[in-house]
């Protein structure tokens, strides 16, 4: 899809998201035929964006995790396509570089893990981790062990039931894992990911020192943590060399491959009305209960931190599927600066000491995270200094 559609737009998009709004029972006012949408035909009428649509698609966007726009862009028509399919509709299996992705993935993944074989992030992708787990549940159940989800694997499914409820494993899998890392940063593999780079500067502002780049914001933000958490003995990675611009895929596939702890993703915002401000983050979870427990926690510890040592508006924290979320394996936080387009966080934001401040509050978080019942800092008070001076007194 090339542009994004909003009310007025007329285009076969519009319709095909029409249809399968209606197909999710989201549409009750639809009185088309509910075909396979790649063999509709669909009238002029069907192809116009109304205002009615726009409305459904807001209350569809806020389910999903999406920004609640009511236009119809890349990322909605993506969740509209993966929310179609139910398990059963196709046949899943492993297909590398072109993962399977859909809300019957989630199905499977979330059967799987209730029957205690499957015990990663359900994400809906057809990745490594599902595929070994449908193996291993066919091996057990007894039929072929192709790693295929058909109709015999399907029926088994149905049959055998569910051992319990929730997805509660994955939570209990993340919080041991971060018990038995222990309570020092050394040692823990944490890496940094600046959303710009490549020669794309981003939005410019003028800042107290003259003008600068969204890209050099975020980069000297990155430095700044990572020497921070090097100093603390944190093997430490930024997800990309600086002049170079690699795909949200292949930045969340080099995470994976590093085998890190946590991902810290880096971006400022922007927004057409300049009163839009204040900063907010970002874990990977649904509306139907599926989040990392431990990316939530992160998020909501950078969060109160940051606000509390700057003058930037607290706008929470909050689970979404974006793509950057939802493709890396392990917990991963998306901290949102600020607006660019807003004067007082842009003057914010210009300012070194402000990102030190910033830098900080996220390293202090790591370490506050990997704390647990130890954990006794008011939030906005612990120091870097002190944070380091633990290091060297904390046993694993």
């Amino acid at each position: 899809m090339d542009r994004v559609l909003t009310v007025g737009d007329h285009s076969a998009r519009v319709a095909e998201a029409r249809a399968t709004l209606a197909r999710l029972g989201l549409n009750p006012g639809f009185s088309g035929h509910l075909t396979d949408w790649k063999k509709q035909k669909f009238s002029a009428e069907d192809k116009y964006f109304d205002q009615e649509l726009s409305v459904i698609l807001k209350a569809f966007q806020q389910s999903r995790g999406i920004v609640p726009s009511g236009n119809l862009d890349e990322s909605t028509l993506r969740e509209l396509r993966h929310a179609s399919y139910t398990l059963g509709a196709r046949v899943l299996s492993l297909q590398p570089n072109n993962e399977l992705v859909g809300d019957d993935v989630a199905q499977l993944q979330q059967q799987l893990q209730e029957l205690g074989f499957y015990r990663g992030r359900i994400d809906g992708t057809f990745g490594p981790d599902t595929h070994s787990s449908l193996m291993e549940y066919q091996l057990n159940y007894g039929i072929q062990t192709d790693g295929v989800c058909g109709p015999t694997t399907i029926r088994a499914l149905s049959l055998l039931g569910r051992r319990f409820n929730s997805g509660s494993a994955q939570h209990i899998e993340e919080r041991e894992r971060v018990r038995n890392a222990g309570p020092k940063l050394a040692g823990k593999r944490i890496v940094i990911d600046p959303s710009l780079g490549g020669g794309e500067p981003g939005i410019k502002v003028k800042g107290r020192f003259g003008e600068i780049s969204e890209e050099e914001i975020l980069w000297d933000l990155a430095q700044k943590i990572e020497g921070r958490l090097i100093a603390a003995g944190t093997e430490t990675i930024i997800s990309r060399p600086r002049m170079d611009n690699p795909s949200i895929k292949a930045r969340s596939a080099m995470a994976n491959a590093f085998g890190a702890d946590l991902v810290i993703s880096l971006a400022c915002d922007s927004y057409h009305n300049e009163k839009a401000h204040g900063i907010a983050t970002f874990y990977f979870g649904s509306e139907d209960g599926h989040s990392s427990l431990i990316g939530e926690t992160l998020s909501g510890y950078i969060q109160r931190e940051i606000v509390a040592r700057t003058p930037l508006l607290n706008c929470r924290n909050h689970a979404r599927t974006w793509e950057l979320l939802r493709l890396t394996q392990m917990p991963i936080v998306q901290v949102l600066l600020g607006y660019l387009t807003n004067p007082e966080d842009i003057k914010t934001l210009t300012k070194p000491d402000v990102r030190d401040a910033i830098a900080e509050a996220i390293v202090v978080s790591v370490k506050r995270l990997y704390l647990l019942d130890e954990d006794t800092a008011v939030t906005g008070t612990y120091r870097f200094d002190e944070l380091l001076e633990a290091e060297k007194t904390q046993l694993d």
